[in-house]
């Protein structure tokens, strides 16, 4: 299977795909930490400005956008990075395609509203907590440890999911089902208890934000065939790649980061890589 990993900025090379190219496409944006980001749109539209900011649902997901600008300015800088991405990821996905959002709590309440508006309330599936117990705490609050993945697919009708090629797992009271249940093990609901990647684990790169194996395998085990084409937007240390290939998936890897380019030539060392100019 090929991998193909492709040095640039994801929105650019979005613009370039084929429509309706992908089966499964994985988003793992940078997540909205407070940190500086610079705009990517000089001209959102002001409060009461409905007619300049129009989504693929309409005027009812512009208001909603200038409807949350007034809670959260912060948010706005945001979506406007993240918005245009979707869209093109959204017009790449095949008709039977699945679409995953990997966000923190810092925007998952947001994006929900949003890509509901955005694409549709009947083409939600599902909002995966991916929960794990690992790194610092604080006893100021209740610990952090858990990230949301929110699933939509382009035709409720017809998109593809298949829970037998996904990996299972212990039931947690094993004693309340028969042997042969308990022996198969159950499959994963929409709360996923998976660690992060080991600090001395065989599949640790050192890419700061390099997410397990385990995840990434479930959702290209249930949305994809092998032979399929899988998108990773924001590639990082390429996890979708090794997975997607070791499953029989093709897999399309961007990022514009210079040392995920890099990891990911070390991890993936026959995959093609198409760099700037």
């Amino acid at each position: 299977m090929t991998v193909e990993i492709v040095h640039g900025d994801s929105l650019a090379v979005a613009q370039g795909l084929p429509d309706a190219a992908f089966t499964l496409v994985y988003l793992d944006p940078p997540f909205n930490t407070g940190r500086a980001r610079t705009r990517t749109s000089a001209t959102a539209p002001r409060l009461g400005d409905r007619a300049t900011q129009t989504g693929f649902r309409g005027a009812g997901y512009a208001r909603l956008r200038e409807d949350l600008r007034v809670y959260d300015d912060r948010f706005d800088d945001y979506w406007d990075f993240l918005e245009p991405r979707l869209r093109e990821a959204w017009r790449v996905l095949a008709a039977d395609g699945t679409l995953y959002l990997h966000l923190d709590y810092r925007e998952a309440h947001y994006a929900k509203v949003l890509l509901d508006a955005l694409f549709g309330r009947d083409c939600f599936l599902n909002e995966i907590v991916w929960a794990y117990d690992y790194g610092a705490k604080t006893k100021r609050r209740w610990p952090t440890k858990h990230d949301t993945i929110l699933v939509y697919v382009k035709d409720p009708a017809r998109y593809w999911f298949d829970s037998d090629a996904v990996d299972r797992e212990p039931y947690m009271a094993p004693g309340l089902v028969t042997a042969e249940k308990a022996e198969r093990g159950k499959l994963p609901t929409d709360v996923w208890w998976h660690t992060i990647v080991p600090t001395t684990g065989a599949e640790r790169t050192g890419y700061p934000t390099q997410k397990p194996e385990g995840i990434v395998r479930r959702m290209v085990q249930a949305s994809s065939r092998p032979g399929d084409r899988v998108l990773d937007l924001f590639a990082g240390s390429g996890t979708t790649g090794a997975v997607a290939s070791r499953l029989g998936r093709h897999a399309t890897l961007v990022d514009d980061n210079p040392e995920a380019i890099a990891v990911m030539r070390r991890r993936l060392p026959d995959a093609l890589v198409t760099l700037p100019g």
